[in-house]
């Protein structure tokens, strides 16, 4: 076994140690993710998703090659890790890995145009607090 030092990148996390705590973000796989969306010269939006935006099982054309959809949607997956005001509408594009139109890949791409903008905020866990559990329960159900 051999010591490599302090942790700074793994699995496309990059870690970010100082006496105030630790941050995680995934700067670089988010970049990554925009070559492979080719999306690097877009501009970024303020949301990720539209509003009132419902997105629908058979809603336009379908896409002939869904495998970049479905990449893209995976990859976004992965970067919940450290984003989690992502999660909802993440789910909400994994619901049409099947049956997805360019509708679908219109959403995805606008949630990676959000991901462009924030890609530098992550996760910030303080040194000064203790880990502090807290568990709730309904025993009537």
């Amino acid at each position: 076994m051999k010591d490599l030092g302090s942790l700074t990148y793994f699995l496309g996390l990059e870690v970010h140690r100082s006496p105030s705590g630790i941050s995680l973000n995934q700067h670089k796989y988010a970049s990554d993710l925009m070559a492979t969306a080719r999306l690097q010269e877009v501009a970024s939006v303020d949301t990720p998703m539209k509003l009132n935006v419902k997105l629908r099982k058979e809603e336009g054309d379908l896409l002939a090659d869904p495998s970049l959809y479905r990449k893209l949607v995976a990859c976004l997956v992965y970067l919940t890790i450290t984003k989690p005001d992502i999660s909802f509408v993440v789910q909400q594009v994994s619901q049409f890995l099947q049956t997805l139109c360019h509708l679908h890949l219109a959403a995805v791409c606008r949630i990676i145009r959000y991901v462009q903008g924030t890609s530098a905020r992550g996760l910030f866990f303080p040194a000064s607090n203790s880990p502090r559990l807290a568990t709730y329960s309904d025993t009537d159900w």
